[in-house]
């Protein structure tokens, strides 16, 4: 059942997809708090 499902490229497409949300919330969250510390100085 694993396998099979590792080996679905739908299955991959999702993972990249998610991927990409998680690492651009990040990257925007990152980028809001560097800002919001340079306004404080």
């Amino acid at each position: 059942m694993l396998w099979t499902m590792m080996k679905d490229p739908v299955v991959w497409g999702s993972l990249l997809g998610i991927g990409i949300i998680v690492a651009m919330m990040m990257y925007y969250t990152y980028l809001f708090m560097h800002n919001s510390a340079n306004e404080d100085k």
